[in-house]
Formats: structure tokens, C-alpha cells, sequence
């Protein structure tokens, strides 16, 4: 089997970028269908209004319902065959850039995402998770190309909640470890070839950034200020993390969210902040050093992602909840089977109390 890695086709990070959307489009298109949140829309059409004047291009707006699930993209997808345009553009948050994505898919056009904030990696990805009306986790859709351009503008996502970056800083956390358990039982990437070594090379300067500059960028943030530690969060997040993963593989950390979907109490966290607590249960289940799961945790600690069930609002869950977050993590079709070492649901129970454990007794020291 070949080594392959995917990426977009163009990826645009800057200040005040998002008033050149349809300059940097116009090769894909001149009428461009937008799904974006009410919220989203407002913080945004003016910006946007310039762009396309500037361009030429036409604008429509489709108003997202939430939720990436089946019904959300059948009716989006509707909604676009009715407005005439050529290309479908999501702004927003990583279910805005599935779903926008999905359509795009299905109706043969090109698709541009733009993050309004640097909270996953899905923006660079072929890649959607599709989640039932619910918002439980029901299965990855994978897209035959990675959008065709990806624009970050950092003003607009150096504005938003700080919790929103150190979110993707989870969901970036578990981009090296995952590559790192794929390379290690030669299993498939995202993209249907083995890991090459750029992908471990993005994955892993993904992690040393995260540690290099997470700290500050947050504490940025927190001011409303896009320094130069934020830029660099934004683009581990975003560009290093969405590559990494997608051409490094998905291994025990994201099947550990998905299991976490089970417990209605986590739906009100964000899919970072699930992330980083998956990646702890992976270490676990790999008895990983002690000097690295102390990194993780004074990382985590450091920028306030959560270490233990109680962090997740799982305060007193019984086995039988538990147990079925390890069965769900340990679907046939999920991504704990590309770990290098047979897993079970009672092996993934054992590390979910071990993580959570090891979580609290870190809290404390």
C-alpha cells in the first residue's frame, strides 16, 4: 500500500483575510452559497458584502440548524440546488465546515472553509463526522479531496472565546499520539494510504508548538490579542493538526470522544475538550512513560482541558455507563482498532478509570 498524504489545495492564514474570500474563490466560482449561524452571519456580511462586490460574485446565505447530522445536510443541501450557486462556502465552527463540506460533496461543487474559530481540525480535512438528530456520533463520511481552499482570518478567530482555542488545542493535542499508535500498527490514514514522514514530521511540530506556545497564546486571547503565539496556535490547530491527522491516522483518542457521546452530560463540552481527555485514556492504554503522561497533564492543567470525568460533567457515572462509552469507543468501524495492540471494552473501561485517576491525583499535587 502507498504512502499518501492529503491537504487542502489551498490554505490562506492572515489578518483581515476574510474581506479577500472572493478574490482568493474566484477561480472555484462567482456565486457562493454560505452556511454560517445567525450569530455568524451578523459578524460577518459586511466583510463578506465588500469581498464580493470587490469580485464581482454573488452571496446567499443558508442559516445552519446546529447539529451535522443526516437531515441538516439533506435539507442544506436542498437549499442549495434551489440558489443557483457554484460553490458552497462554510463559516463557523467544525459542524458548520462538516456539514458545508457534505453537501458540497454531494451536489459536485468545490467548497471553501473559513473558521470563525481555531476549536478542531476538521476545517482542512476530507473528511465529515455525522452525528444523529441527537447529537450522538454516528459515522465519519469520508470525502474524496480536501476542500479547495481553506481562509483563516486570525483577526476574527483571535476574537472569539478563549476556551474556543484551548479546545482545538485538545483536539490538536491528540494528532501526534494518534500518528504515532497508526505508524506503529501500520494501519490505514484517512486517506486510504500509510503514514509518510512529512505527516509525522506535521504531527509532531503540531505537539511542540502546542507546548511551545499554548500557554501564551491563551492568555492572549484572553485580551482579545493576536500575537504571534496566537498565530501559531491557530495554524497548529487548524493547518498542522488537520493535516497531521487526516494523512498521520486517527487512533485511540477520537474513538474515546465518540464513546463519550454515549453520556448526555458531555454534550454541552466541546469535541477538543473530549478530545484531550481520550488522548489521557490512550496513554493509558499504552502505559505510556511516566515522564510523558506528566507532559500531557501539566500541559492540560496549564491551559484548562479537562483531566478527569468530573471535568467532562460525568460526576458519579455508574459501570454500566461507563461500559457502554468503552463498547460505543470500541465499535467495529471506529479508530481504537488502529491502535497497535488488541483493544476490548473492558481494557478501554480499566484506562477511562486509570486516566480519570491518574487525572485527579495531578489536580491535586
Amino acid at each position: 500500500m502507498a504512502n499518501i498524504i492529503g491537504s487542502p489545495s489551498r490554505y490562506v492564514q492572515g489578518k483581515g483575510e476574510l474581506g479577500n474570500l472572493c478574490t482568493h474563490a474566484e477561480r472555484l466560482g462567482k456565486a457562493f452559497f454560505v452556511l454560517v449561524s445567525g450569530s455568524g452571519k451578523k459578524r460577518v456580511e459586511a466583510q463578506l458584502t465588500h469581498s464580493a462586490q470587490q469580485a464581482g460574485a454573488k452571496l446567499a446565505y443558508e442559516i445552519f440548524n446546529g447539529e451535522c447530522c443526516q437531515s441538516e445536510i439533506d435539507r442544506v443541501l436542498a437549499a442549495f440546488k434551489a440558489s443557483g450557486c457554484d460553490v458552497v462556502v462554510g463559516i463557523g465552527g467544525g459542524k458548520i465546515h462538516d456539514t458545508a463540506k457534505a453537501v458540497a460533496h454531494y451536489a459536485d461543487v468545490p467548497v471553501v472553509i473559513v473558521p470563525t474559530i481555531a476549536s478542531t481540525d476538521a476545517p482542512c480535512s476530507a473528511l465529515s463526522v455525522i452525528y444523529t438528530d441527537e447529537g450522538v456520533f454516528d459515522r465519519y463520511l469520508f470525502l474524496p479531496a480536501n476542500p479547495n481552499l481553506v481562509l483563516v482570518d486570525t483577526d476574527v478567530v483571535s476574537a472569539a472565546p478563549a476556551r474556543l482555542l484551548v479546545s482545538g488545542m485538545g483536539d490538536a493535542l491528540a494528532t501526534y499520539f494518534e500518528a504515532r499508535a497508526c505508524q506503529a500498527s501500520g494501519a490505514t490514514n484517512c486517506v486510504g494510504g500509510k503514514v509518510t514522514l512529512a505527516a509525522m514530521q506535521l504531527a509532531r511540530l503540531c505537539y511542540e508548538t502546542l507546548l511551545a506556545d499554548g500557554l501564551k497564546a491563551k492568555l492572549a486571547v484572553q485580551r482579545k490579542a493576536c500575537t504571534k503565539a496566537v498565530e501559531n496556535i491557530i495554524e497548529a490547530n487548524t493547518y498542522l493538526s488537520g493535516v497531521g491527522f487526516e494523512s498521520g491516522g486517527l487512533a485511540g483518542a477520537h474513538a474515546i470522544h465518540n464513546g463519550l457521546t454515549a453520556i448526555p452530560e458531555t454534550h454541552s463540552l466541546y469535541h477538543g475538550e473530549k478530545v484531550a481527555f481520550g488522548t489521557l485514556v490512550q496513554l493509558v492504554l499504552e502505559n505510556a512513560d511516566l515522564d510523558e503522561l506528566e507532559q500531557v497533564m501539566d500541559f492540560c492543567l496549564e491551559v484548562g482541558l479537562p483531566i478527569t470525568l468530573e471535568d467532562l460533567g460525568i460526576r458519579d457515572a455508574s459501570e454500566e455507563q461507563l461500559m457502554e462509552v468503552a463498547k460505543l469507543a470500541c465499535a467495529e468501524n471506529d479508530t481504537l482498532h488502529n491502535m497497535p495492540f488488541p483493544v476490548t471494552p473492558e481494557t478501554v473501561y480499566a484506562a477511562i478509570l486509570g486516566a480519570d485517576q491518574l487525572g485527579r491525583y495531578y489536580r491535586e499535587v
